[in-house]
């Protein structure tokens, strides 16, 4: 018997929403940027910088002006928004350095995210999605730390913190075994073009593989953090700057190259309108080694003011968030996890420790209030706390500082000495807090601290 033609459209119509929402569960697509400069995306306000395809994500989606990461490193940056916790909770407080023994004898290799901490790929997974990360992990090089044993069906990337944007090999030698790329588990092959470049096809391959389940895809970029590498024609787009300001914008160029064939790669599948999709970075751009800006914002990567710790964010979903748009409320990276567990369709309710929200209520103006009125961060004895507007920056060799950063959000004007009450309020909520956090599993040397503080005043001076 044939089919009226009305009743096979409606029958083909109803197959292709199945294949496209994946059962009514929301594929996730997380892009993670490492080391890059507030102020160096077009989207941010850049005029040296080319990201034309994230300026198309932040014009299609929302723009987030106060996203914060919970370290001002990358290492604990990333614990806290896998596990949706502030990562000091459960001790992973500094970076995970390979090659080096920390004060209680923990040698690099055995610094990772504790096996107890559940990650978003865990929570995904319960939830029916494929999940992979392509990139760079830096939780951990000892094989019980694997990505593939952390809730990620697949990796292709490195275990490592950084390393060479080109293939290892007889004219550029490895020199640590966590920067080789690895298939999976213990599968160890060199690429053979640009790396940024492959991560992006890598993604592209598994959407090819998964369109017909729900996935979770964590791109994780080692761009644009050192070392300094780009490809000549990436070189020849940039015009008007020199040096390390030149060889980042070409390789930001490659990286933005790199997101546009995964976000086209969404559409040519069929499979925008049911993607969530959210581009941030790990940590403030570290003016001191690869030329990033973090304006207007005081401070780089490693230390707790601004400039440290905001970070660019974006988040897409159409037909769920509406385009073009800003939320100018506090936001963390430690949100992602609620953010994503729920819009899967899972509960984070009886997530114990759990200190991130679910966003999608306040974006989708159904929930009243702002995400968090207050945030910390801590290292060692370095803090920092947000409250409304006021935050203080406690340092460990001088009197901590007070700011309003709505009115001064390149914290230029301390106003410790004009409201004490503050400094006292805010000083005892930092304590009240630390209280609450388990000792460090690994603590550093302190020439890393004495680092961050050369590079807080050097660019104070440079401002």
């Amino acid at each position: 018997m044939k089919l009226p033609r009305q009743v096979f459209l409606f029958f083909a119509s109803f197959a292709m929403l199945c294949n496209c929402w994946g059962q009514d569960k929301p594929n996730i697509v997380f892009i993670l940027s490492d080391d890059a400069g507030y102020a160096d995306f077009g989207f941010q306000g850049s005029k040296d910088f080319q990201t034309p395809e994230l300026d198309k994500l932040a014009k299609n989606g929302v723009r987030f002006t106060q996203a914060y990461v919970s370290a001002a490193v990358c290492g604990p940056s990333r614990a806290g928004l896998l596990t949706g916790k502030y990562q000091q909770k459960f001790g992973f407080e500094e970076n995970n350095v390979p090659g080096l023994m920390s004060k209680n004898g923990i040698t690099g290799d055995d610094m990772g995210l504790p096996l107890d901490q559940k990650t978003m790929a865990d929570y995904l997974k319960e939830q029916g999605y494929k999940t992979a990360i392509f990139g760079k992990w830096h939780q951990g090089n000892a094989d019980r730390f694997h990505p593939t044993k952390r809730g990620f069906d697949e990796f292709y990337g490195f275990r490592g913190g950084a390393r060479s944007y080109m293939p290892y090999g007889t004219d550029n030698e490895l020199k640590r075994d966590e920067d080789r790329l690895e298939r999976g588990f213990g599968d160890f092959k060199e690429h053979d073009g640009y790396l940024t470049d492959e991560l992006a096809e890598e993604a592209n391959s598994f959407m090819d593989r998964n369109q017909k389940n729900p996935f979770f895809i964590y791109l994780a970029f080692n761009a644009v953090h050192t070392p300094m590498e780009a490809i000549e024609e990436d070189l020849k787009k940039v015009k008007g700057l020199t040096g390390k300001r030149k060889t980042l914008a070409a390789m930001a160029i490659a990286m933005d190259r790199a997101c546009g064939k995964v976000l086209d790669h969404i559409k040519e599948l069929g499979l925008e309108k049911n993607t969530l999709i959210i581009f941030t970075n790990d940590n403030g751009g570290p003016s001191d080694s690869n030329e990033s800006l973090n304006d207007p914002l005081s401070g780089t990567k490693a230390n707790h003011l601004e400039g440290g710790i905001r970070v660019p964010f974006l988040m897409s979903w159409p037909g769920i968030l509406k385009s073009n748009t800003v939320y100018e409320n506090p936001v963390s990276t430690l949100d992602l996890l609620p953010t994503f567990v729920t819009a899967a369709g899972g509960d984070v309710s009886n997530v114990e420790g759990l200190d991130g929200v679910d966003l999608l209520p306040y974006l989708k103006e159904k929930k009243a209030g702002i995400p968090h009125t207050t945030l910390y961060w801590k290292k060692e004895n370095r803090g920092a706390v947000r409250h409304n507007d006021w935050k203080l920056v406690r340092f460990p060799d001088r009197p901590a500082e007070l700011y309003n950063i709505k009115e001064d959000i390149s914290e230029v004007n301390d106003l410790a000495s004009a409201h004490p009450e503050k400094v006292r309020e805010l000083y005892k909520m930092l304590f009240d807090w630390e209280l609450t956090l388990e000792r460090p599993l690994w603590e550093l040397e302190r020439r890393f601290e004495g680092k961050a503080a050369t590079r807080m005043d050097t660019y104070r001076k440079h401002k």
